[in-house]
């Protein structure tokens, strides 16, 4: 359990220091302020959003000519890059995303501790919906978010992983599956990774909100199945 020491009489603090998983820089490591750990902190944090801005679906429709942001669904994600530029780049682009993820959280949590990890957990995410090097226009993050809490704690990322295939398999929608694993991050933290339950709800509100235009769809039972499921393109 990460805490904060201070060391003082009655004059006041005479030192501060860090315990517990705190990084390299922060473990056991005393300060006589807390500024230098939380600058360090803010610039991985920054580090995390700006991994998060590498949009491989974005580049590959690039390369060969296609504004993903004006194809299929307009979603720089998987599922689109999928449906617009076939399995190859439906594929790159889902590793990239998870590996990116998996990247901005371990870099965090090795750096400054378990606390910076969720942080940057959000962070990453962040980066890849709103990336402010593609003007804010990015994908919606399910893939992403998997590699971040992977980096994080890797059994809730492998339950909401079940779910997420459960749900797809018995939908043949992959929102369907994003939707009921976002929603699964709360419960799952809550027993493995309590600490993160907050960061949690956040990415499951975040995920639903960037799942509404899918929710109306589903409602009208007009959202598209995977092209693996769908027998009219099989």
């Amino acid at each position: 359990m990460d805490s904060i020491g201070i060391i003082g009489g009655a004059d006041g603090p005479t030192a501060v220091y860090l315990t517990g998983d705190f990084g390299i820089i922060g473990q056991h490591f005393h300060f006589s302020t807390m500024a230098p750990y939380f600058v360090i902190l803010a610039v991985m944090v920054m580090i995390a959003y700006l991994i998060g801005n590498i949009s491989p679906a974005t580049l590959l429709a690039r390369a060969k000519g296609i504004d993903i942001k004006q194809a299929g669904s307009g979603n720089a994600g998987t599922t689109n890059a999928l449906r617009v530029m076939g399995k190859k780049a439906g594929a790159i682009t889902l590793v990239i995303d998870v590996i990116k993820g998996i990247a901005a959280v371990a870099l965090g949590g090795f750096v400054c501790g378990q606390l910076c990890a969720m942080i940057c957990v959000v962070a990453v995410v962040a980066g890849h919906i709103w990336p402010v090097v593609f003007k804010f226009k990015g994908g919606k993050g399910v893939a992403t978010i998997f590699g971040a809490i992977v980096g994080l704690n890797i059994l809730v990322a492998l339950f909401a992983l079940l779910i997420l295939v459960i749900a797809v398999l018995i939908s043949k929608r992959v929102s369907v599956g994003s939707m009921l694993a976002a929603l699964s991050f709360p419960v799952f933290s809550y027993w493995l990774e309590p600490d993160f339950v907050v960061f949690a709800c956040v990415l499951a509100l975040i995920i639903i909100i960037k799942h509404r235009a899918n929710i109306k769809r589903l409602i009208k039972g007009e959202e598209p199945k995977l092209s693996l499921f769908d027998k009219e393109k099989v």
